[in-house]
């Protein structure tokens, strides 16, 4: 039992004045881990007190001196990389390969933001002698989902850290065992006090008090569309900037030329990416209607493929859900489909057997219209949904049929013409005939419409100030 009793705070680990105390549960066993000490108002208080004075100090570091933090946390990092892994692993029920690539991606951030930060032009002259400079904006509070913890709380802090602000996190209460870990790098890699400050507990209590502090200055937050919506409101009340990360509904085209035998099992990985806890995820795709049975044959051939529940295995791609909740939410989506008259191709309702946890059925649904509540709702499970279409117009027109615009998916053999395709996908980032980004470049994360407003990078957390 892993007991987490104490939070990171001012650089020491403390006890909280929360006493509330929740179990930390192996999703793919359903065994119990450990249970963590939830905080409160009180600790929010005293955290953004001790983020709001480091501040003052840390505001005014040199980018040498930063770069060296940022080193030092990588360097942190990868000594625990093993115990990171094996952390999400178990509290989190992601299958190992996919854990060791987000682990490897996240302490990255930290010199990815380093040598932004070291390209960045955080001072200018105009021509009459006017200097403008980029100012940290203040002190941050980061709201980190559990579907990616630390991934997304190194992340946040990386390019913060870069810009000179200070930070209070509130990751996911879901993942107490893969935080304590990562403060623990944090402490080690002897940043200084108050500038990354930890409080966990429930988002509805404590993220939306920190959110709403009158000493916050920008709120970044990764989670759903309907707490984005929340944060939006009441930041343009107070006029608090905001960096949001929210839902996705991600089409996939595949058009008339393309490689079947290609496009069709990677549409099928991305759709079931990360068990399909992705907001990025591919889950509608998209097929000329013509091509319908064959694409039908290709996915069952192609799911037969896919390894599920062994998560120690290198080669398993599926593991359980998160939580009782989330399988449940699963479920009433998969039902939904169903009783609106779309066709089962593969899994359905109730668990996999022979599988302790969380494991929903990889559910393919085909002859799925557009105005239906799959094809438009984040379901955030396992769950494809297949739409057909007549012309490259009308695929074009039905994959823009969305609230989101997180991320888009072409295949085609005619790159230029993919590339004509994806150019009209009203989404933050559209992949061809990949599943992934593959380069090596510095790249932004983007969102359209309701999945996101920034892109998280040094930019995002500085401000003007003009001296004339």
């Amino acid at each position: 039992m892993k007991i987490i009793d104490k939070v990171y705070v001012n650089g020491e680990f403390i006890k909280p004045y929360g006493t509330k105390v929740m179990n930390i549960i192996n999703p793919d066993t359903l065994k119990i881990l450990g249970e963590v000490t939830l905080c409160n108002k009180k600790d929010v208080n005293y955290a953004v007190k001790c983020a709001k004075n480091a501040f003052v100090s840390f505001s005014q570091t040199s980018v040498e001196e930063r770069g060296e933090i940022l080193q030092s946390l990588y360097e942190a990092m990868s000594k625990r990389e093993d115990e990171l892994n094996e952390a999400a692993l178990l509290e989190y029920g992601s299958p190992i390969t996919a854990t060791k690539g987000r682990t490897k991606f996240a302490k990255n951030t930290f010199l990815v933001a380093k040598k932004q930060m070291e390209e960045f032009k955080f001072s200018s002259r105009l021509e009459d002698g006017t200097k403008i400079l980029k100012t940290p904006i203040g002190v941050v509070a980061a709201i980190a989902p559990w579907n990616a913890n630390y991934t997304h709380i190194c992340q946040k802090t990386a390019f913060a850290i870069a810009a000179g602000c200070s930070i209070v996190m509130k990751p996911s209460e879901y993942s107490a065992i893969q935080t304590q870990i990562l403060c623990e790098c944090f402490k080690d890699a002897n940043l200084p006090k108050g500038v990354f400050n930890v409080v966990n507990g429930i988002g509805e209590e404590v993220g939306r008090y920190l959110a709403r502090h009158k000493d916050i200055s920008l709120i970044n937050f990764t989670g759903s569309t309907k707490v984005g919506r929340e944060i939006s409101a009441y930041a343009a009340k107070m006029i608090k900037r905001t960096i949001l990360e929210l839902g996705g509904k991600s089409p996939n085209i595949i058009l008339d030329d393309a490689n079947l035998d290609v496009a069709v099992p990677m549409a099928l990985t991305i759709a079931f990416s990360n068990s399909g806890q992705a907001c990025h995820a591919g889950s509608r795709l998209l097929i000329p209607y013509d091509k319908l049975e064959k694409v039908s044959e290709l996915l069952l051939k192609a799911l037969k493929n896919i390894k599920i529940g062994d998560i120690r295995d290198e080669e398993c791609y599926i593991g359980p859900l998160i939580n009782q909740v989330q399988f449940d939410r699963v479920q009433s989506y998969i039902k939904c489909g169903v009783d609106e008259g779309a066709v089962l191709l593969a899994g359905g309702l109730g668990k996999l057997e022979g599988l302790d946890g969380y494991y929903a059925k990889p559910t393919i649904f085909i002859d799925v219209k557009p105005n239906m509540k799959i094809a438009k709702e984040e379901i955030f499970g396992p769950v494809l949904s297949v739409l057909t279409y007549k012309n490259e117009r009308e695929a074009i027109k039905m994959a823009n049929d969305t609230v989101y615009g997180l991320a888009g998916y072409v295949s085609s053999l005619d790159i230029k013409r993919a590339n004509k395709v994806a150019s009209q996908i009203t989404a933050g980032w559209v992949y061809i005939n990949k599943a992934v980004y593959s380069g090596k470049s510095l790249v932004p994360h983007v969102g359209a419409k309701q999945s996101g407003i920034g892109i998280n990078d040094i930019d995002d957390y500085t401000q003007f100030r003009i001296i004339s």
